[in-house]
């Protein structure tokens, strides 16, 4: 985890080498949902997410007109509930992922004081903790999802994927505010020990975000 903090600093870090640079503060709320296959032989089984609040470092750069790359470093807290709907009454099974979350992406816009930005790229990510919030009920028939924050368990750690955004920014001199939402796919499976086959998730994340940027570009094709 040290090497990872580490590297994630440096990289951000130095992105404010660069001309019109900015940085900044993301928070908002996230709500994410499982799909998970007990078996090689059985269908996707669906199940509930949970909803949380989510903040980031933001880090932004443009060297182009209308483009340039942002890099968050975030905090996000994603997770499922699966209950067991024949019983009376109804038992649940809750468990929360809290990760540190990596997105670099793609940034394009239009428009100058006001804009309208769509964002694309990988992120990759760090399991912080594994919770389980509730446990009612094992054994089922398909099987449900394992827990994955008891003593003797051991979730892979490393989360990778795709997320994508849109949004508006205005800016005020040399801060921006923006409003964004974003959608990121998940292929992390956090099963290593072979009692499910398959799982991954996607996570919704409605944000406002405040930079301000600490380095005017130099280039007169980007836009201030």
């Amino acid at each position: 985890m040290n090497k990872v903090l580490l590297t994630s600093i440096l990289i951000l870090v130095s992105f404010a080498a660069f001309s019109q640079t900015s940085i900044g503060i993301r928070g908002g709320y996230s709500t994410s949902s499982y799909t998970y296959r007990p078996d090689p032989s059985s269908r996707g089984i669906s199940v509930d997410g949970i909803g949380a609040p989510t903040f980031a470092l933001v880090f932004e750069h443009f060297n182009s007109k209308n483009a340039g790359i942002e890099v968050n470093l975030q905090f996000l807290q994603i997770g499922f509930v699966q209950t067991e709907e024949e019983s009376d009454p109804v038992n649940t099974n809750e468990t929360q992922f809290d990760y540190l979350k990596i997105p670099v992406l793609s940034s394009f816009y239009i428009g100058r004081s006001g804009r309208f930005q769509i964002k694309l790229g990988p992120h990759v990510g760090y399991m912080l903790q594994a919770k389980v919030v509730i446990r009612e009920y094992a054994n089922a028939t398909p099987a449900e999802i394992p827990t994955y924050g008891g003593a003797e368990d051991k979730p892979r750690k490393i989360m990778y994927g795709l997320t994508g955004g849109a949004g508006i920014s205005k800016l005020f001199g040399k801060s921006t505010l923006a409003g964004e939402v974003r959608f990121a796919y998940d292929f992390t499976n956090p099963e290593g020990q072979d009692r499910i086959f398959d799982m991954n998730s996607t996570n919704l994340e409605f944000t406002l975000a405040y930079l301000f940027r600490i380095k005017d570009s130099k280039n007169s094709s980007v836009m201030k």
